[in-house]
């Protein structure tokens, strides 16, 4: 199926057949495994997640030394994900690792076997539960042929339907061209790409407020889509899917700008661009996590009622704690366009299976 065609409205049915709701994909939740071997000992040096347990279900997360976050089991356990989702009427969650895992800043081939020992876990949980989980990759991509030799891992061998991927890689913006590779096969397996803000700048000013995440995040976002247009990656590669996360940060709302300097300067901004930013709207995608119905209004304006797939950031607190929710509750929303927010787009981006899905409800 091409990604521009979304299928007919589906519906989940009640237990007599009769259509209830629309079909509720949440394209945006993190997960992790129940266990993690000492990465510090294992690899023989510090800067990686550890995980205490703090009982009752809950655990910690440690970064070198220091708590990193609380988690609960809802963050290991898909038995607890599936009751959850049973809860708020998601049917299919599309799970990823917690970006803290990327770890691009350590050595490759420790990267590799990490993410190996990730992507296992995520595929053996989707092979638990077919009907409930779809999962996304995560790769070493501080080494491009690494990474390209893990992709091709997930998707042959494991069945991924896409990757999820940091705002950028070290001191790589996602326009590096040492990354064509990775955009390259990405094309070539028809896989979507999920690009996470991470390592947001948090010190100094940063420091407080929970910037990092609430002002650092959407920041990250934009740098990430506009080094892929500036960069002429997406002009390269025009079968490349990118879904931005967190409704695409600030981008839907500084295109303006970033159109209007693409036009003023073009000695700074057009230099391995040759279409116009605003031509790009078109090709890219994001989730619904806003917060806001009048940002999720001008969102679908700009990015378009087509391009958007309902995402939570389920199991965190800055996530929509009742996926959709903020969908469902705009008056001014067809039917119709619910059921492309809630699920129809994602079946279309990951190339999920509609009717799999709608039988096993």
């Amino acid at each position: 199926m091409e990604v521009d065609e979304v299928p007919p409205a589906a519906f989940c049915c009640d237990h007599d057949g009769a259509s209830q709701t629309p079909l509720r994909i949440d394209v945006h939740t993190h997960i992790m495994p129940a266990r993690l071997p000492d990465l510090n000992q294992k690899y023989g040096y510090g800067g990686w997640i550890s995980v205490e347990n703090t009982g009752s279900g809950k655990a910690r997360m440690m970064l070198d030394g220091k708590p990193f976050r609380d988690v609960e089991c809802n963050c290991w356990q898909p038995e607890e994900r599936i009751k959850e989702m049973a809860a708020t009427s998601v049917d299919l969650q599309v799970i990823s690792t917690i970006p803290v895992f990327f770890n691009y800043w350590a050595k490759p081939e420790h990267c590799l076997d990490l993410a190996r020992y990730l992507n296992d876990n995520i595929a053996q949980t989707c092979s638990l539960y077919p009907s409930k989980f779809v999962g996304l990759a995560t790769l070493p991509m501080q080494d491009p042929e690494l990474a390209v030799q893990e992709l091709r891992r997930c998707v042959e061998e494991l069945g991924y339907k896409g990757i999820q991927i940091g705002s950028h890689v070290n001191d790589w913006n996602l326009d590096a061209p040492e990354l064509d590779p990775v955009w390259t096969a990405c094309e070539e397996l028809d896989v979507g790409v999920f690009i996470h803000p991470w390592d947001m700048d948090n010190r100094g000013r940063m420091e407080k407020y929970w910037y990092p995440w609430l002002i650092g995040m959407p920041s990250e976002t934009t740098v990430a889509i506009s080094s892929l247009i500036f960069g002429g990656v997406l002009e390269k590669h025009p079968n490349l899917r990118v879904c931005l996360a967190h409704g695409g940060g600030s981008f839907p709302f500084t295109v303006g700008r970033i159109e209007h300097g693409f036009q003023v300067r073009p000695d700074l901004c057009a230099t391995r661009c040759k279409q116009n930013p605003i031509s790009y709207l078109g090709r890219i995608w994001t989730d619904s996590l806003v917060h806001d119905e009048d940002a999720l209004q001008y969102l679908i304006k700009k990015i378009g009622v087509e391009r958007i797939m309902c995402g939570s950031d389920y199991p965190f607190p800055l996530g929509e704690q009742e996926p959709g929710k903020l969908i469902d509750s705009c008056a001014w929303l067809s039917s119709e366009d619910k059921a492309k927010l809630l699920g129809l787009n994602a079946a279309s981006f990951f190339n999920i299976d509609v009717d799999a899905i709608r039988r096993s409800t």
